[in-house]
């Protein structure tokens, strides 16, 4: 792998040298910070697919970006998925509706990466009006350089969650 500067160093150092496929998605509440978390996982040398929103569009709604993102995910086409809108509470909501999706909205570096290792979070719902680029690339990092843990009690856990979608 070649590095382009030293963040790319320390990101691969992070994911232990994982590039990911990643799945992107926001309304208009979420379009910028969408667009400067893209080029930054590209920057980083992830594969980015966007499922939208493609322009600012202010009357747009989150389901149709989100809805196919988290279904790529519960595919398992997409590894992880960062959906966004105002809040990242309409996002999360509808990334949930799919089996198969655990998304979460995030906000703070313990639960980013607490999610994956405990619940195995697929997809991280971000607030576009609430939370900073800085911040948000910061949590970005943390999600997906995290692994779940596999324990027991989290698999079982996971069984009992699983089952709810079959009703």
């Amino acid at each position: 792998m070649e590095f382009r500067c030293n963040t790319d160093r320390e990101i691969a150092r992070r994911l232990g040298g994982k590039i990911m496929h990643i799945g992107i998605a926001a309304d208009h509440g979420g379009f910028e910070l969408k667009a400067q978390l893209t080029a930054a996982l590209k920057e980083a040398g992830h594969e980015v697919e966007d499922f939208g929103a493609y322009e600012l569009v202010k009357g747009d709604d989150y389901p149709d970006f989100v809805v196919p993102l988290a279904q790529a995910v519960a595919k398992g086409t997409i590894l992880r998925g960062l959906a966004i809108c105002g809040s990242g509470v309409g996002a999360c909501v509808a990334a949930n509706k799919l089996a198969g999706v655990r998304a979460a909205l995030i906000a703070d570096s313990f639960s980013a990466h607490q999610g994956v290792e405990d619940d195995d979070m697929n997809v991280m719902c971000l607030g576009g009006q609430v939370t900073g680029y800085a911040e948000s690339w910061e949590l970005v990092q943390t999600f997906l350089a995290a692994h779940f843990q596999q324990d027991e009690r989290f698999q079982r856990r996971l069984e009992k969650v699983a089952a709810l979608e079959l009703r």
